[in-house]
């Protein structure tokens, strides 16, 4: 049994049509990282663990995430095909570190799916009971029999419309992402360029109320801070896995990757910094932070429209991360390691529908029936894994195949940095609580088990 076999991957093969550009790329990138990072999580990491100098944190963490997007970009460029770390390491580590890379890349996406639908429905059900509307009990939150509630409908029944929304034509559902990715910097703007008249200097003289923290364990601090927000960053990945749809890969993933990632850093450090100099860090501690502060200051009408867009604007990370996790699975199903059926195209668009179907169904079920309290440290601690292997994957990388050829993407100081990568990410990882840990270890199990009953003996390398 060899575990450990290489596949070579090659863009030659893709039956999809190559019809994105940079621009959808950022968009893409985007859509996917800024969602409830910048609405929500801003606001509850200044109030419990550090204060103004949050945006301190959104650097540490954007250097975490930028060093990982450097590497996706070389290996974009030196290893383009679908699938994104999972495909990139089947080609130099293995087949079995490439299916565990996978399946945590799966987890991710389908978990952080879920996620985002129930807080769509958060938001949602707060602007309806303005209204004074509400839903039966029974229908209205996860399954608690002693409760009366069995079902969240609301979020099962928007990713249906993600579902179709992917499903009727990836053109079509990225266009409808580019839009509302749009009105949602329209909003932000709208934020920034209101708020920075009204900063009170007083609100930022105790910076660093948490200190900086610790490297490894620390519960409060600066260091706390940068591992939540790393959650903030998620879906960069996303570009990479629309390989097989984007003309000139090699060279617009790297660059979209690396854009996005650039604009999103900006973005969050002005709207942080902003938050923080309109309120005092210690009132943040509330779901809706970006029109809680407009609201403070008597700006309702500027309020209700951020409302509105943040509402608008979890969509996008769900068509996004829908859209990824669809690839994901048909990469996965086309090298043999899932059922041949998710590897399924339609005739006339060229979308894995039964990948699709299955992303939608999968992430419907989770959000409507589960509670996701422990959604984001579970997130982040499968990602920042994958992460780590990625990493070493760039330094077997340059030492079996030399260096990139002109016209590729090339990682600066290799390998020094992956090194770096390393110790951050197991930095982040050591933040986090033993029942995290435990969810982690139990799903690398499961993972496993699917590998080795199933994956092995129908990999694709076998014929």
């Amino acid at each position: 049994m060899n575990i450990f076999r290489t596949k070579n991957v090659s863009l030659d093969k893709t039956e999809m049509h190559r019809h994105l550009k940079l621009w959808d790329l950022i968009l893409l990138g985007i859509g996917a990282m800024v969602g409830t990072g910048i609405f929500t999580i801003t606001g509850t990491a200044a109030a419990t663990l550090a204060g103004p100098a949050l945006v301190i944190s959104i650097v540490i963490s954007a250097l975490c995430v930028g060093l990982s997007a450097l590497f996706f970009a070389e290996f974009a460029s030196r290893v383009p095909a679908t699938g994104g770390a999972y495909s990139y390491l089947y080609a130099i580590l293995g087949e079995f570190p490439a299916w565990l890379a996978g399946w945590l890349t799966m987890m991710e996406f389908m978990t952080a799916i879920s996620g985002v639908a129930s807080g769509w429905a958060a938001y949602f059900k707060g602007l309806l009971s303005q209204y004074g509307i509400a839903l039966p009990q029974a229908l209205n939150a996860t399954f608690n029999p002693q409760a009366g509630t069995f079902v969240d409908l609301l979020p099962i029944l928007v990713l249906v419309l993600v579902t179709s929304l992917v499903l009727l034509n990836a053109k079509a559902a990225l266009r409808f992402n580019s839009i509302l990715v749009i009105l949602k910097f329209s909003a932000l703007a709208l934020f920034v360029l209101v708020g920075i008249w009204n900063i009170k200097l007083d609100n930022w003289s105790n910076f660093a109320p948490y200190g900086f923290g610790q490297i490894y364990g620390a519960s409060t601090g600066i260091m706390a801070g940068a591992s939540l927000m790393f959650f903030g960053f998620l879906g960069f990945e996303s570009i990479s896995m629309a390989v097989d749809e984007v003309k000139t890969p090699q060279k617009n993933i790297p660059r979209g990757i690396v854009l996005s990632l650039s604009i999103v850093t900006i973005l969050y450090a002005l709207v942080t910094l902003v938050l923080t100099g309109v309120v005092h860090y210690s009132h943040l501690n509330v779901d809706d932070a970006v029109a809680f502060a407009l609201r403070s200051i008597g700006i309702s009408w500027a309020a209700n429209y951020v409302s509105l867009v943040a509402i608008l604007t979890l969509i996008t990370v769900c068509i996004s991360m829908t859209y990824a996790l669809s690839r994901m699975i048909y990469s996965l199903a086309r090298d043999g390691l899932m059922p041949a059926v998710f590897k399924e195209l339609t005739k006339t668009s060229k979308i894995p529908k039964n990948a699709t179907i299955l992303t939608g169904l999968a992430s419907a079920v989770a959000a409507g029936i589960f509670p996701l309290a422990s959604i984001a440290a579970f997130l982040n601690i499968c990602t920042l894994a994958y992460l780590i292997m990625l990493a070493y994957g760039l330094i077997r990388l340059r030492k079996e195949k030399g260096m990139p050829k002109a016209g590729e993407f090339k990682t600066p100081l290799v390998p020094l940095l992956p090194i770096l990568s390393i110790i951050i990410c197991l930095s982040f990882m050591l933040q986090y609580n033993v029942e995290t840990w435990v969810a982690f270890l139990v799903a690398l199990l499961i993972g496993s088990l699917i590998y080795f009953t199933y994956g092995y003996k129908h990999s694709t390398i076998e014929e």
